[in-house]
């Protein structure tokens, strides 16, 4: 149950309001369906799921928030997938050495085209490949990569330093930044005109397996563009370490001192002298127009100030391939129609309580496991202003294992929004403890992204960032199935609706989201980010 909340501008009592966790698992099991057949954008699945989501909030009574009173966003998407069987040609002096793809290396590719071609391109190590002048870091140094496959190191040059060394803390430490990320190194690596990059997986530093890497099986996704994605690489992805060691050594040089010497700002882009990538690799494309889902309750007094409630629809459709259950299906229970069980409720609860002064939205977002691209659509459309976002409230993989102590916070240090579910938490009986995994960088990792990047603050409730202390089992029943989700779960066929899982928690979670929403949907009050936080000169 949430509190009563009040106000910046007077006390104005805000009804309470409680999740129903029995609907919610009713929701997830709908949308974990075969009949859903694990939401992948522009199927079928696609279909019977904007459907569903948008017949659901006509139930709720809110009002279609889409353009032109729709209740669906266009969202232009090419969709490549690249052959799973072919493999790249690494050519060394001593002979030609062959990377398998799903155990080598693991490529795909953001170009409309029919083949992805590269012809003989050097390497060169870039290390962590980040440009931050704000930090005094660069590690390019002025190097010509153009034409060139990168390859990189996973996160950031300070990651895992113990706290004595003189360069920890220099980024985030063990708390990934958006530098560590494979996004911006993709980014940085097309910026400076290279041909294609690799990053060099590690799990600790990438925050998850090899098999997560593998699991979108040669599948990518893009916004469509007019050029065809002339400006994306030809090919992105990661080597596995054990082959990262053989490349590495086929030119000499030793990858674990290079790797070290990397945490230097002296650090400069090296050569893998004699080495050279050849590709030609068969790509199906097509552009497939998925949608967004948008509900919203008109604020009373300030209709243009927007609340953003959001969670992703989408999960990874159906596998090529079986699991040793023979199934297929990635059904994505919790990641996420988790989430968007949760924002419907919230849309239910809304509608429900008094009008906000303010203009609530419920955005569903597509293409969110391909690269964040349904919400980076939404934020750059123009819909609503961004300069009239108040925050943004992303609800994606929700707990099923009961009540908890205690709160998960992804992100310390962000935002004012922070007090703000201490404060709800607070009201719970519960506590607030910090991401226990920073290293995955899961800050940067969903949808509220999109809007942080532009200024907005936002928070992100996700049940990954460490195992909360749960009522029933304490904090190494909730560790347990943190680990056990993500290392055999996560994006696989084995994320499904089950009915031992038990939703209150989930549904505690949701409760603290209506409260602090709640709250900046009677106010006038704007939250804003820390000094310290890298989104905070957006906002101004």
């Amino acid at each position: 149950m949430t509190p009563q909340a009040g106000t910046a501008d007077g006390e104005k009592p805000v009804a309470a309001a409680s999740t129903d966790a029995n609907r919610m698992s009713s929701m997830i099991r709908d949308l974990a369906s075969d009949e859903f057949a694990g939401r992948a954008p522009g199927t079928q699945g696609e279909t019977v799921t904007i459907a569903y989501i948008a017949q659901a909030l006509e139930r709720a009574g809110v009002e279609p928030g889409g353009p032109n009173g729709s209740w669906t966003q266009d969202v232009p998407l090419v969709r490549t997938q690249v052959d799973v069987s072919v493999q790249l040609t690494l050519d060394t002096p001593a002979g030609i050495i062959p990377l398998v793809q799903g155990k080598d290396v693991y490529i795909s590719t953001q170009r409309n085209t029919d083949r992805a071609r590269i012809a003989a391109a050097p390497l060169v190590f870039v290390g962590y490949g980040v440009d931050a002048p704000e930090n005094g870091w660069d590690d390019f140094k002025g190097a010509d990569i153009a034409g060139k496959i990168a390859v990189f190191l996973v996160n950031d040059p300070d990651f895992g330093l113990p706290a004595t060394d003189p360069l920890a803390g220099t980024f985030g430490g063990q708390a990934m930044t958006y530098y560590g990320r494979w996004s911006y190194k993709f980014e940085e690596a097309v910026r400076r005109g290279a041909v294609g990059a690799l990053i060099v997986h590690d799990t600790p530093a990438a925050g998850y397996g090899w098999n997560t890497i593998v699991a979108p099986r040669g599948e990518n996704y893009d916004i469509a563009a007019t050029d065809g994605g002339s400006n994306r690489l030809i090919a992105q992805g990661w080597l596995s370490a054990e082959a990262a060691q053989r490349v590495f050594s086929a030119a000499s040089l030793d990858l674990d001192a290079l790797a070290k010497a990397a945490r230097s700002r002296d650090f400069k882009p090296v050569a893998l002298t004699g080495l050279t990538i050849d590709a030609d690799v068969p790509v199906s494309s097509e552009t497939v127009i998925s949608h967004n889902v948008i509900g919203k309750i008109t604020g009373a007094v300030r209709p243009d100030e927007t609340i953003s409630f959001g969670a992703h629809w989408d999960a990874y459709g159906v596998s090529p391939t079986a699991n040793a259950n023979g199934q297929t299906i990635r059904r994505g229970a919790l990641d996420d129609a988790s989430g968007v069980a949760g924002v419907i409720e919230l849309a239910r609860m809304f509608k429900e309580g008094p009008a906000p002064d303010r203009t609530v939205l419920f955005g569903f977002w597509t293409a969110e496991e391909r690269g964040l691209l349904g919400a980076e659509h939404f934020m750059a459309s123009g819909l609503y202003p961004v300069d009239k976002m108040v925050a943004n409230i992303t609800l994606d993989t929700l707990q099923p294992n009961g009540r908890a102590k205690d709160f998960i916070l992804i992100g310390a240090g962000q935002s004012t929004l922070e007090n703000d579910l201490a404060s709800a938490a607070a009201a719970q009986g519960r506590t607030i403890t910090r991401d226990g995994h920073p290293e995955r960088g899961l800050f940067y990792r969903a949808d509220h992204f999109a809007f942080a990047k532009r200024g907005v603050p936002a928070l992100i409730m996700m049940a990954l960032g460490g195992g909360v202390d749960l009522e029933n089992g304490g904090r190494e029943a909730g560790d347990r199935w943190v680990t056990e989700f993500t290392r055999d779960c996560y994006h696989q066929t084995c994320d499904n609706w089950r009915a031992s899982y038990d939703f209150s928690g989930a549904a505690q979670d949701v409760d603290m989201a209506y409260a602090i929403g709640s709250d900046l949907a009677h106010s006038d009050r704007w939250p804003h980010w820390q000094a310290s936080s890298e989104f905070a000169k957006l906002r101004d």
